[in-house]
C-alpha cells in the first residue's frame, strides 16, 4: 500500500461508496414502487384520473378536492337591535379601537 494512503482513508472512502450506493438503490426502489401505484389507475382512462386527481399532470399525487354535504348557505336573521350592535362592532373595528 503506497505511503499516503491510510487505512481509515481507505476504510473511509469504501464506507462512503457504500452508502451512496445503497441510498441509490433505495431511491430506485422508491420511484419504481410509485410508477407502480400511478400505473393501477391507468386502466380508468385519462379522462377519469383528471377527473379525480384535479386535472394533475403526469400522475402526480394531489390533495382531492372536498365534497360539499351541508346546505349551499347557512343565513341567520337578525333583529334590528342586533344588526345595529353589529354595525357599532364593525365600525370599532374599523378604527382600530
Amino acid at each position: 500500500m503506497p505511503e499516503y494512503t491510510t487505512l481509515s482513508r481507505t476504510t473511509g472512502a469504501t464506507v462512503l461508496t457504500l452508502v451512496a450506493v445503497a441510498c441509490a438503490a433505495g431511491l430506485a426502489d422508491a420511484l419504481r414502487r410509485r410508477r407502480g401505484r400511478t400505473r393501477a389507475r391507468e386502466p380508468f382512462g385519462e379522462a377519469a384520473r383528471q377527473r379525480h386527481t384535479g386535472h394533475a399532470p403526469h400522475g402526480t399525487p394531489v390533495v382531492p378536492r372536498q365534497r360539499r354535504t351541508g346546505s349551499c348557505e347557512e343565513a341567520v336573521r337578525l333583529t334590528p337591535a342586533e344588526r345595529d350592535a353589529f354595525a357599532v362592532l364593525v365600525r370599532r373595528f374599523s378604527e382600530g379601537a
